[in-house]
């Protein structure tokens, strides 16, 4: 470890674990090495990624990334360890700022081939000029008579984002509140736009970007550490330090809320379609945790639950038939929120936006009920102290609310060592008036904010259509014979290696686990059994980080045979319906 400098050390006490941030001197790569006892082990590199116009080129490199490296050369090294390995994660995500590259397991030679071939993926990937044609764009052409059409993995997937009402409203909300920095082009890609990138800007982005310099590395779990900067130095030594001049700007305040009207795209045969909108609003940076914590927890009070004021006020005012936009979004280097309707009828979007401030007003004035702050607060806690990620790892989880901070060079430990900024936040909710003025500051008094709306438009469709055709018309119209055999032999070369497969010696590059590799005792948790008051009191002693776990087993031998379908529906009415003294929230 002689490379790599210790920055900091620190226990996590509500993780049970210890967490160490390296400095990689010759490259400036940042590492954050958590050490516990999950066997569950995580590892994560992230570039910061933000693009300069909409050709979706930090999406498409993050598709051909994974169409193998120098040292794993083949098509799909996804495919190919999926035959292989015991992956309990392994994909890839493209954010309007950065890309992420997080693998999983919980075998450890399974992990380290795992991390291998990721670290060769992002360092040294295929990005061949047939690669960039099949995963981002390219002409095809079958003869020189036929129509000439645009293709590729990311231009396809694209078309359909932006066929999607509820994507393209997403998408304009955050473009709205940033005209100014990277967040107001699309990371995915605009259809329109994807064909404009070449090959050249591609290679050029991964060479900028794609270095350690600009690394943020991850490591979770129960894996010696030793091994992991040993596997990392196999391939940080190849580089020295750059400044890879990805640096997010922030968007200034805008002078006045703006308004946005764009057309959707519906089916002539669509009965009734109708607009959909949202109020959307710029927040601060989320660099400070407590910060985050607060209006995290602002945003479960307003639409967290049925019983939530903003959403209840906006589903039972039966001006639309569902809520809009995602809340708050925290994964930019400024936050924002967003919230509206869809299925509006437009002499309605005037009430509609209307009910939104009114609400946010009459909680400001008439204040939140503190069963509603309580209750918003106990479910969080009890969310922070579980970190139950769902289908994603745990350490997966925190990595990606470090990255909230740590990709903004901030703070990497701040936003999930939650203890302290959450007794201090436990402070200031006890007093009044505490999150009435969060709402004040942040939505009735914000001026950065945008109203989106869109319309059906049956005729949008067959435009996009005809321009695209137009377009490829003109693009073929201006190319001689010699060029037009060149799309056509393009066109056929690309689909011979699609359907070529990976040769024997390029499949055996490859690391698989053999059944010697496979962990063949089994591991049991210690159990204490007693009696008390004649049923059998089982417990485990593990970190559960404060959290009692209680499960309850009645015997139902006594139960008649035609009662026991009722005893599903007992449990639902038990656990939904609520009590004489509480409701169900």
């Amino acid at each position: 470890m002689k490379n790599f400098e210790l920055v900091r050390s620190e226990e996590i006490a509500e993780l049970n674990t210890h967490a160490e941030i390296y400095r990689h001197i010759p490259t400036g790569a940042e590492i954050l090495s958590m050490e516990n006892d999950d066997e569950n082990k995580c590892f994560g590199i992230a570039f910061r990624t933000p693009p300069s116009d909409s050709t979706g080129v930090a999406h498409i490199l993050e598709h051909t990334v994974l169409c193998g490296s120098r040292k794993y050369p083949v098509k799909d090294p996804f495919v190919q360890l999926l035959k292989g390995s015991l992956q309990t994660f392994l994909n890839a995500f493209t954010y309007p700022d950065k890309t992420c590259y997080p693998v999983a397991s919980q075998n450890l030679k399974d992990f380290h081939n795992l991390v291998d071939v990721y670290l060769d993926a992002v360092f040294h990937p295929r990005i061949t000029p047939d690669f960039f044609m099949q995963e981002g764009w390219h002409y095809e052409l079958e003869s020189i008579d036929a129509p000439l059409t645009f293709k590729g993995v990311v231009y396809n997937e694209m078309k359909g984002v932006y066929s999607s009402p509820d994507s393209l409203l997403m998408e304009t909300s955050q473009q709205s509140l940033f005209p100014d920095t990277t967040y107001g082009l699309d990371s995915g890609g605009n259809p329109k736009h994807i064909p404009d990138l070449t090959h050249e800007q591609f290679k050029a982005f991964h060479e900028s970007f794609y270095h350690p310099s600009n690394a943020r590395i991850f490591f979770y779990g129960d894996d010696p550490v030793e091994q992991r900067f040993e596997l990392l130095e196999e391939y940080l030594k190849a580089f020295e330090k750059i400044d890879p001049q990805s640096d997010v700007e922030l968007q200034a305040p805008l002078p006045e809320p703006v308004r946005i009207e764009k057309p959707y795209a519906v089916s002539a045969d669509d009965e009734n379609p109708k607009p959909m909108f949202t109020v959307n609003w710029l927040l601060p940076s989320p660099t400070d945790p407590e910060r985050v914590f607060a209006l995290t927890l602002l945003d479960h009070i307003l639409l967290g639950t049925p019983a939530s004021p903003l959403r209840k006020a906006l589903i039972e005012s039966g001006l639309g038939e569902d809520l809009t936009g995602g809340g708050i979004e925290t994964h930019m280097i400024q936050m924002m929120f967003s919230v509206g309707l869809k299925g509006v009828e437009s002499q309605n979007l005037g009430k509609a936006e209307a009910l939104i401030f009114n609400t946010l007003k009459d909680l400001v004035e008439n204040g939140i009920e503190r069963d509603d702050i309580e209750a918003t607060l106990n479910t969080y806690e009890f969310d922070l102290r579980e970190n139950n990620s769902g289908g994603f790892p745990r350490g997966l989880s925190l990595w990606l609310k470090s990255l909230n901070a740590w990709i903004y060079d901030a703070d990497a430990i701040g936003p999930i060592a939650f203890e302290g900024p959450l007794q201090s936040l436990k402070k200031h909710t006890a007093k009044e008036g505490y999150f009435e003025q969060l709402i004040r500051e942040h939505f009735l008094d914000n001026r950065h904010r945008s109203v989106v709306t869109l319309v059906p438009d049956s005729t949008l469709a067959a435009q996009k259509e005809l321009e695209e055709t137009e377009r490829l018309a003109r693009i073929k119209a201006g190319m001689d014979e010699r060029a037009l055999k060149e799309i056509v032999s393009n066109t056929q070369r690309l689909l011979t290696l699609q359907a070529t497969p990976d040769s024997e010696e390029a499949l055996a590059t490859i690391p698989l686990l053999h059944r010697g590799d496979l962990d063949k005792s089994i591991r049991t948790i210690d159990r204490n059994e007693v009696k008390r008051h004649g049923a059998a009191v089982v417990t485990h002693d593990l970190f559960t980080n404060g959290i009692l776990y209680l499960d309850l087993g009645l015997d139902l031998h006594g139960l008649e045979q035609e009662d026991l379908p009722y005893v599903s529906l007992l449990g639902s009415v038990l656990l939904e319906m609520g009590t004489k003294e509480q409701d169900y929230v």
